[in-house]
């Protein structure tokens, strides 16, 4: 496959991902985060498969994943769920093509985790707006996967900002006792951290709209990407997963959300996808002429407490003791 852009840190590649992948030596892939077509009912502008043929469909990336995956690697899957056609009830595909990994490609399941996306509008329309017999769909599933039960990773580089309750307790004291559900908590959760240990729920509207890529596509009269997940996602997962200089690969690239947060992260990074016309907005993620605004700045810790940003954390290895929390 040809270079279609390349920064000094990763590169966009135009085709299909496994041509790429053929190519990269076995265990050399430090995260793999991405979000593929899902398999929706309504085909959408940029492909997706029907869910009873998706498994097959995804067989031959699972493979190909499982194999340039370092084995402390981790490989993060956004997959939303879909509807059956012609009623009001939930496809299992994305719950099957999570059986299929563990069982049949040998991955562990580290860890689930749910992206909410509060600003979501009410959908499907027709059970929740027209009808009125299903509450809206706004979150997705997301698999965090790995080659061995203890793949390299430290919740301490994702901390949350104390709660106003967790700091006032901290300040005025708690008593150590044994709670109703058998909990001990010990004398030990008066030390004072750096932050809270955060939640598998990851709150993130996606209501980007005066973004440096948004800019670039209408100066350039392209189409942004239809389905965009926000930069906050991979970034999270980058800053858990990796160390500086490590490997990042988005194998359905689409807008290259990854290399972006994967470049200003220091992480070398690869994106592949097959429509030029996305890889054309793409990048401007990453073009001069066009200077990044302020969410491109907003990182994992912000998404849980509005009002903080972190500072980068410095060195080869990220410490967690490096960042220092701003009141904006």
């Amino acid at each position: 496959m040809e270079t279609y852009f390349e920064t000094a840190r990763g590169k966009i590649y135009l085709g299909d991902c496994l041509d790429y992948l053929k190519n990269v030596d076995d265990r050399s892939v430090n995260l793999i985060v991405t979000s593929p077509p899902y398999a929706l009912i309504k085909k959408k502008q940029y492909g997706n498969e029907d869910s009873d043929a998706y498994l097959d469909w995804f067989r031959p990336f699972a493979k190909e994943f499982y194999r340039v995956l370092a084995d402390n690697g981790s490989f993060v899957l956004n997959i939303g769920g879909s509807w059956n056609k012609g009623e009001p009830t939930r496809s299992l595909y994305h719950f099957k093509i999570l059986i299929m990994l563990c069982e049949e490609y040998g991955f562990h399941l580290a860890q689930e985790l749910y992206f909410w996306n509060p600003s979501k509008l009410p959908n499907p329309a027709e059970w929740c707006t027209i009808r009125k017999i299903r509450v809206k769909d706004s979150v997705e599933p997301v698999w965090w996967l790995s080659k061995t039960p203890y793949p390299k990773a430290s919740n301490q580089r994702v901390l949350q900002p104390y709660s106003k309750s967790m700091t006032n307790l901290l300040t005025t004291g708690y008593k150590a006792k044994m709670r109703p559900s058998g909990h001990n908590i010990s004398g030990n959760f008066m030390t004072p951290h750096k932050g809270s240990i955060p939640p598998n729920l990851l709150a993130l509207p996606n209501t980007e709209s005066n973004s440096r890529y948004l800019n670039f596509c209408t100066e350039h009269k392209l189409n942004p990407h239809p389905a965009r997940f926000p930069g906050t996602l991979p970034e999270y997962f980058i800053r858990m997963c990796t160390d500086k200089n490590d490997l990042v690969i988005d194998p359905f690239g689409g807008s290259c959300v990854t290399g972006e947060a994967a470049e200003r992260l220091d992480r070398r990074w690869v994106c592949c996808d097959t429509v030029e016309e996305y890889l054309q907005g793409a990048v401007g993620r990453f073009s001069e002429e066009n200077p990044p605004v302020m969410e491109s700045v907003e990182i994992a810790y912000s998404i849980f407490k509005p009002g903080y940003l972190w500072d980068d954390i410095p060195g080869d290895t990220l410490d967690p003791n490096g960042g220092e929390r701003k009141k904006r």
